[in-house]
């Protein structure tokens, strides 16, 4: 849990960053909109977007986006439609004068940015520079939600077929998930375990499952992060879920086993307390075998 005076330097940072960035005024940038309507400009985006996608980056509900976009429409900058093939798939797309206030708010854009960084010396500038992109990704992982699903959810093939091609592309023998002691990713729905999914900005990035047997201990299977989303601690936050499932469910120690060629899971594991232990079942993929003593408290 956040300590007092974490919460009130975050609310300190919340209230510098809205100030000089502008979004406290109606007309952002200088312009006849508040910031929801610039951003949204910028998210649709060149290509145009899928309206329930656009809700799911933004974290925005249903009726605030549709006020946003009839506002938009009515000036003329962009144009909503529904899918030809599903008409509950509504696309919104930027007219040609939506294309071109995307443009200023872009140049305008460069101009705060410049206005932030010019006040400042070179070293204070590159010091600025990196504080905001760790903030930037320590902002990205707390958005990261992660949601039990069954195995055969769309998110969830998604995610296990990214896994079985990286794989695949990275084992010396290949991998085919057929000859692996969990051929099917059924057996990671209840009662015999779980899946859960990690999606960002609506979009899965990554998945972990929890095999649990009556008469053996909890274990990790089929955990996956996708390359754009490494580097957010997303694997410790997967280890630590599971384990707190695991122990929920009464087991007391939590068990996997992972190929030679994957180091980097390897060294995450060991930094996570699992301790390498002799071979515990004839997984052909392979070399390695962990185990964690976890408090295990019954369920129910």
């Amino acid at each position: 849990m956040a300590e007092a005076t974490e919460i009130e330097q975050v609310r300190r940072f919340n209230r510098a960053v809205t100030e000089r960035v502008g979004v406290l005024h109606d007309r952002y940038l200088g312009r006849d909109r508040p910031v929801g309507e610039a951003r949204l400009l910028w998210e649709i985006g060149e290509q145009g977007q899928d309206v329930r996608r656009l809700r799911e980056r933004l974290g925005l509900d249903s009726g605030y986006v549709s006020r946003l976009l009839r506002s938009l429409e009515r000036e003329g900058l962009v144009t909503v439609e529904p899918h030809h093939q599903d008409r509950r798939v509504r696309t919104a797309r930027l007219t040609d004068a939506g294309r071109a206030e995307r443009a200023v708010l872009d140049h305008r854009s460069d101009e705060l940015a410049g206005s932030l960084l010019e006040p400042l010396n070179a070293d204070q500038r590159a010091r600025l520079v990196a504080a905001m992109a760790d903030v930037d990704r320590l902002l990205t992982a707390a958005t990261v939600a992660l949601d039990t699903v069954a195995p055969d959810h769309p998110d969830a093939q998604y995610c296990l077929r990214s896994y079985f091609t990286e794989l695949q592309e990275r084992f010396e023998t290949g991998f085919d998930p057929a000859q692996s002691l969990l051929p099917d990713a059924g057996e990671l729905g209840p009662p015999h375990g779980l899946l859960l999914v990690a999606r960002l900005h609506g979009e899965p990035v990554g998945c972990a499952g929890l095999k649990l047997p009556a008469d053996a201990p909890a274990e990790v299977k089929r955990m996956w992060v996708a390359p754009q989303a490494r580097g957010l601690g997303l694997g410790r936050r997967f280890l630590a879920e599971l384990e707190e499932r695991a122990a929920r469910h009464g087991s007391d120690r939590l068990r996997l086993d992972t190929n030679r060629a994957l180091t980097a899971a390897i060294g995450l594991y060991r930094a996570c307390g699992f301790e390498e232990v002799a071979a515990f079942n004839q997984e052909r993929y392979a070399h390695h075998w962990f185990e964690k003593r976890i408090a295990g408290s019954p369920s129910g």
